[in-house]
This record gives structure tokens, sequence and C-alpha cells, in this order.
């Protein structure tokens, strides 16, 4: 097992007798020290140990906040003793952490490691759904390994000359039994929403919002007919702000199984609901005006 494994194994440990109230007399450090001597006998990473110990707990109130936000649906005392402090070392490492030393990937996949070594069988899913949801809710950093020359840049302040992104989804229905559903993703900070992504070289529109959907859901869809475009500036921190165009439209399937991409981060699952359904489901303000459009479309078929 490598060094910095084995280091996050033992803060891990620590951070679990902390949390549980073991020893609740016992000073923190002390505590990490003994399972220092016990765990990693030898090992030259004190250091690092207390640093990132010491870390989560300074940093507790704050980490919790956020892990809160990014799984709604999981209140903190509902979450595993063993899931809850992965999630709070990982997320530490994340936001907190020397980047230089620990690149946000690389936190993320240490947290996923340690959750198929202590957690349950559906953990390091967990885990991944969380932490990769964050990471893209702060840009994803690191994300293309940029060097320092270009780090330093000078970014564009003209919006009319930003970089643009365009991205490609799709509001999917099927008819069965002549009811009226929609396929939904649901996203680690609670909301069911839209399947979109961004159109790859070569596609046009529609082939980048079929291809997309084909990946996240595992349904071939037919376009419709357009439901709407939008365009919002991005802040990348690495490049600057960027000019992120969406179009959606209407596509039409077979109702079938939805099957979620694996290592889909940010998304837990993807299921059907009936039209009548919808209107309960906790969903972000801009998909109301879509799925509006889309209803009023297939209710006059």
């Amino acid at each position: 097992m490598a060094n910095r494994h084995l280091s996050r194994s033992i803060v891990l440990q620590t951070l679990f007798e902390w949390d549980f109230g073991v020893e609740k007399d016992t000073d923190p450090e002390e505590m990490l020290e003994r399972n220092i001597e016990e765990f990693g006998p030898g090992l030259d990473d004190s250091h690092f140990m207390n640093e990132l110990f010491l870390g989560v707990i300074k940093k507790k109130v704050i980490i919790d906040e956020i892990m809160e936000k990014a799984a709604p649906d999981w209140p903190i005392d509902k979450i595993s003793v063993v899931d809850r402090n992965i999630l709070r070392l990982g997320l530490y490492e994340l936001l907190f952490g020397d980047r230089e030393q620990v690149p946000p990937k690389v936190a993320i996949n240490e947290a996923i490691e340690l959750a198929k070594s202590f957690g349950g069988e559906n953990s390091s899913r967990f885990i991944n759904g969380v932490l990769g949801g964050v990471y893209k809710e702060i840009g994803e950093p690191g994300k293309d390994d940029v060097s320092t020359k270009k780090k330093h840049k000078h970014f564009e302040t003209d919006p009319a000359k930003f970089p643009i992104e365009k991205k490609a989804g799709a509001v999917v229905y099927a008819i069965k039994e002549g009811n009226i559903y929609f396929a939904f993703v649901h996203d680690v900070f609670g909301y069911w929403t839209l399947s979109k992504g961004s159109i790859e070289d070569g596609e046009n529109e529609e082939q980048g919002a079929i291809r997309e959907i084909k990946e996240e859901m595992g349904v071939d869809i037919k376009i419709k007919e357009l439901l709407g475009r939008s365009e919002y500036i991005a802040t990348h921190p690495e490049n600057g702000k960027i000019r992120k165009q969406v179009v959606f439209f209407l596509g039409e399937t077979d109702f079938q199984d939805l099957v979620l991409e694996k290592d889909c981060g940010g998304l837990d699952d993807a299921k059907w609901f009936r039209m009548d359904e919808v209107a309960n489901l906790k969903m972000y303000d801009n998909m109301v005006p879509l799925l509006t459009k889309a209803v009023e479309i297939l209710t006059k078929e």
C-alpha cells in the first residue's frame, strides 16, 4: 500500500473514532498519534496526517454544510460514520488542500479507494457521485492539466470574444398505455433535471443531443422539434469566462428501462415520471419552461 494511501487510512480511522465519540476525553492529536503508532509504525508521514486530520476538524462545519447541499437526500446523521468521514476527508482535500501536492482528481480517487476498502457495497458510488458533483460545481480545476504559464495568461474581458462551449440536450418522452412519461436524471444536489452534454467536433446540434441521451440514459431518441435555446456566462478557473450555449430538443423514444451511465459524476439516478407527476418533482427553475412547452406540444397531438 502506498504511503499516502496508508496515511489517509490512518486519518480516516482517527476521524471515525473522533466522530463516533470513542474516548471523548482523549485529545484528538493524541488519538492520531496513537493510531499512527498502531497502524503505521515507522511511517514517516506524520506532518501530512496531522495537517489532514486537524484540517478536517477545523473545517468540519463548512464541510458538513457543503455535504448537506451536495447530498440533500442524505442528512449528515443518516450517512454511515465511515462514509461521512470519507466525504469530509475528500472534501477537505478537494476544496482546501494544496492542489500542487494533491490534484483534485487524486483527492477524489483516493476517497473512492477508501470507500472501496472501508465502506459498504454502494459506498464508492455514493462518494464518487457527491465529490464528482462538487468538483463540477467548482469548475473542474486541473481537468486539462494546463501549464503554469497558461494559468497566468491574461483573460479576455469582452463578452463577444469569450470562447464558446456548445451543449445539447433533450426533453425525452415516451408513450405507455396512453400516458405520457418524461425521463429525468437525478443529481447529487437532490434535483431531477434534463440530460445534456457538450457537442463534440463534427456533430451538429441534433447529433450531439442524440448521442448524449444514448450515453447518459441508454436510450435512442428521435428528434421531434426544437424546444429552446439559452446562453449564459460561466467562469473556468484556468481559462476565464466562457459563453455556454445550450439547445434543447423534444425527443421521442420507446418506454424502456433507463440505464444511467457508469461513473457519471454528479448524477446518481435516471427514472421515468408520468406527466402528472412532474409538477411535484424538485427541479431547477430553468427546466420548467422547456417542460411546459413540451407538454403543450404533446397534448395538442
